[in-house]
């Protein structure tokens, strides 16, 4: 695993100053913040072929005056603000920052690919039917990375390569 310190020094997470190190690296990680919000307006597909996936329409939700959005019961589509670039050499995975998981909100983890570019989406659950709130801007989960054993010989070059521009 890297130090938070290591990621920094990389500049594999894109942070614009100083201010923002301090706030988002972390000893094991880089913590990500909240940039969108939606809901999930129909059913999506996954088929053997590339061809045969069908990402669900969404529903963007609007953040009121003061940057925050009240969220029911349910399961959510979140983009992270934050630019990552991945060397060749590392993979990563996300995980939801303790406070959400105190909230009763969870946010499962995928892996994060070496070479993958973009700012990132990821999935979003309110498990309490008390709901949230999320602030627009606010740390929501920590990227921790990992050295592979050898650089991968091409990096990620799937649908979702430099998402988020």
């Amino acid at each position: 695993m890297l130090a938070g310190d290591e990621i920094r020094r990389g500049q594999i997470v894109g942070l614009p100053g100083a201010a923002a190190e301090a706030a988002h690296v972390q000893p094991n990680g880089v913590d990500l913040s909240l940039d969108a919000v939606w809901r999930f307006a129909g059913a999506g597909a996954l088929g053997r072929a590339a061809d045969d996936r069908r990402l669900p329409p969404r529903e963007d939700l609007d953040f009121d005056a003061d940057g925050w959005v009240a969220l029911g019961m349910g399961t959510y589509g979140v983009r992270y603000g934050e630019w990552v670039t991945l060397p060749l050499d590392r993979g990563g995975l996300c995980f939801p920052r303790s406070s959400l998981l105190r909230m009763g909100v969870h946010v499962p983890t995928a892996v994060w690919d070496a070479g993958y570019a973009g700012r990132a989406e990821g999935l979003l659950v309110v498990t309490t039917p008390h709901g949230a709130r999320l602030q627009r801007g606010a740390r929501i989960v920590q990227l921790v990375l990992f050295r592979l054993t050898e650089p991968a010989r091409t990096g990620y070059a799937g649908a979702y390569q430099h998402e988020g521009r």
